[in-house]
């Protein structure tokens, strides 16, 4: 019996706690006013607010309002001939675009066969080397998503790091893939700490960056410890440098206004322009320019 007593007890001191906790507490109407009032009070004082999001000027990776609403101004304002042969991707485009597909991804995409045209003729009459083709072409990319400062800033540092891990790897004598996974566990962490060091060396913007171009730059470090692998620090540096000159020219070319507009309104023009000029390129056979100057001596006593 008297066990019977005790455990009504007990469950009377567990339910009656648990009932008075889950009632809202009850609270008059002018102490909630008064709460509510203290509160946005609080948050109107210039002492409490705090500037968490960097604005970012808007880039054509991007789907921003501005960016799309002025390619999809030039859209607009543009008068299309009769369906045809000559102007069939613009009625493409703009079906397109009122689809819903972002006049952004659209110009991205027709500007990306021009830029590794650029690029193959940098490498194939100019002489440049660089990391191949696409690897510039990517990093230009990265580069209008990041914002010209960051993106080298970025790029440097990881250089930096992946440097600074194969010296340290080399004598640990791994098998090479987890030597470069260990390389890229060095690189992800020296990017955070940039990302984290950012608003204290005045790159703000650095905080907004997306893990798109990020991750580009931090993959480049293997083609960076391959080049110094197979030769020397100076050739790594020499052929990192052309990939970044060259990456630096087509973001300038990329974030033309009226080259934009162009590929936007002419695709046809576009398309058949950049195939035209890879053809012409790929029948060069002559010598390039820095071999001009590399052999310049031979070719004036010769």
């Amino acid at each position: 019996m008297k066990r019977f007593i005790y455990l009504v007890v007990f469950v009377c001191l567990l339910w009656l706690p648990a009932r008075v906790w889950a009632q809202e507490p009850i609270v008059s109407p002018e102490v909630t006013a008064s709460a509510e009032a203290s509160q946005s009070a609080s948050e109107a004082t210039p002492s409490s607010i705090v500037e968490k999001i960097v604005e970012k000027q808007p880039d054509i990776t991007q789907p921003t309002a501005e960016t799309t609403g002025k390619l999809e101004g030039y859209l607009s304002s543009q008068k299309l001939a009769p369906l045809g042969l000559t102007n069939f991707l613009q009625y493409a485009i703009h079906g397109a675009v009122k689809q819903g597909v972002p006049a952004n991804t659209i110009v991205l995409l027709l500007l990306f066969p021009l830029i590794a045209a650029l690029i193959a003729s940098a490498r194939h009459i100019v002489g440049l080397r660089g990391f191949g083709i696409f690897t510039p072409a990517i990093i230009s990319v990265a580069l209008v998503a990041t914002g010209i400062v960051a993106g080298l800033l970025l790029f440097g540092m990881i250089l930096v790091v992946a440097t600074l891990s194969r010296v340290f790897l080399r004598k640990l004598r791994l098998q090479y893939l987890p030597r470069m996974a260990l390389l890229l566990w060095f690189v992800s962490l020296g990017v955070l700490t940039v990302i984290f060091l950012s608003p204290y060396i005045g790159q703000p913007n650095l905080t907004a960056v997306t893990i798109f171009p990020i991750l580009i730059l931090i993959l480049l470090a293997e083609n960076f410890i391959e080049v110094q692998s197979s030769g020397n620090m100076r050739e790594a540096i020499r052929v990192t440098a052309e990939t970044l000159l060259m990456a630096l020219f087509c973001f300038f070319i990329m974030n033309l206004e009226v080259l934009q507009k162009f590929v936007l309104t002419n695709p046809e023009l576009t398309v058949i322009g950049v195939a035209v000029y890879d053809l012409f390129v790929g029948k060069y056979v002559g010598l390039r320019i820095m071999e001009y100057w590399r052999f310049r001596q031979i070719i004036k006593h010769g």
